[in-house]
């Protein structure tokens, strides 16, 4: 059989060629064009954000994963009545396990009890305040082990400054000798923002509301002495005790003397405990007394960093200094839990 010639290739190609165009034609002939109104809404593109920069809200901290991050423990022994403690990272800093050389007085507390009689169970958390405890979930935790017949101390205030309501006076940085400025921000880095895990200062019942730029939900800020209540009411409701702490001081002196917070947290967690008659442990004044009797050099010595957070041996000078303010309260509720070693601190003497 003879083989097509070239010609005939390039006729058949031309025809098919010419064919596909005439399908591509009436396709678009039978694809309907939009109309005007919908080509007005339908929006440009737009550049592309890069993902590091939109502001996403993040999600809500899960309290139950973080606490388990942390190794916070449920009391050892249920049978027994529980010493519970709810704070900041001066009661419980980070894991616990004195990184960076800095403790809580929550650590060697433990061991001024006797682990026979009474469970000593820390749930303090570093870096949240009476506010954002509660509202990020963890004392919804700590209420869940909380029994009759346990004891619950709390102690807030490092972290509870930075909001205000607007035209008043912000509670001054507690971080700060009086008179001092803020540091600016390392290089690269934003200005820091309003503390929005603080509450509002004083004991009254004004409130606030803010939206959380981390997780972008709004919520009602209530005022210091409100949420020690709630604490007070909430812990009295499980037919527990409660007893209130005032914040241990900062290494600040002024005039050579530890800087006391009488006009502020200090001040405001006494009245509070004096208005619903529960135990003040007034922590602010004892430690502030000690340090003053050791003087400058010598405090040095107990702190794991400039001016807040205490090495293993100032950790233990607060923990002192709190069963000392415990057994100064009426009847001395806990003094037959304590330990051997517990057992031999005095009450305080003023």
């Amino acid at each position: 059989m003879p083989k097509p010639s070239h010609t005939l290739h390039l006729a058949l190609f031309e025809a098919a060629f010419i064919c596909l165009l005439a399908s591509f034609a009436a396709a678009a002939q039978e694809t309907p064009k939009p109309n005007a109104a919908s080509d007005a809404a339908t929006p440009s593109a737009a550049p592309a954000v890069p993902a590091t920069t939109q502001a996403v809200p993040r999600p809500e901290p899960d309290a139950r994963a973080r606490e388990k991050d942390l190794g916070l423990m449920p009391p050892a022994n249920p049978a027994l009545p529980s010493l519970i403690l709810i704070g900041d990272s001066t009661v419980r800093n980070g894991h616990g396990r004195g990184d960076q050389n800095q403790w809580g007085w929550g650590a060697p507390l433990a061991d001024l009890f006797d682990p026979a009689k009474i469970n000593v169970v820390n749930r303090a958390i570093g870096g949240l305040s009476s506010h954002s405890y509660i509202s990020e979930g963890h004392w919804d935790l700590a209420l869940e082990i909380i029994k009759p017949g346990d004891f619950v101390l709390i102690q807030w205030g490092h972290n509870d400054g930075g909001i205000h309501l607007p035209g008043t006076a912000p509670v001054p940085d507690q971080g700060l000798p009086p008179g001092a400025t803020p540091p600016a921000p390392p290089a690269g880095m934003p200005p820091r923002g309003p503390n929005v895990r603080g509450s509002l200062p004083g004991i009254g019942e004004e409130t606030y509301d803010i939206t959380d730029p981390r997780t972008g939900k709004m919520e009602t800020v209530h005022t210091y002495g409100w949420y020690l209540r709630k604490y007070i009411a909430d812990v009295r409701a499980k037919g527990a005790t409660p007893i209130i702490c005032s914040l241990v001081p900062r290494k600040i002196w002024v005039d050579g003397h530890i800087r006391r917070n009488t006009d502020t947290y200090r001040g405001w967690a006494q009245q509070v405990a004096e208005q619903e008659h529960v135990g003040f442990v007034d922590l602010n004044e004892i430690i502030a007394r000690r340090y003053d009797a050791m003087g400058p050099d010598a405090v040095d010595g107990v702190f794991g960093d400039p001016h807040t957070h205490t090495n293993w041996a100032g950790a233990v000078i607060n923990a002192e200094s709190v069963v000392a303010g415990l057994r100064d309260l009426p009847g001395d509720p806990l003094g037959r839990y304590l330990s051997e070693r517990g057992s031999k601190l005095p009450a305080t003497s003023f």
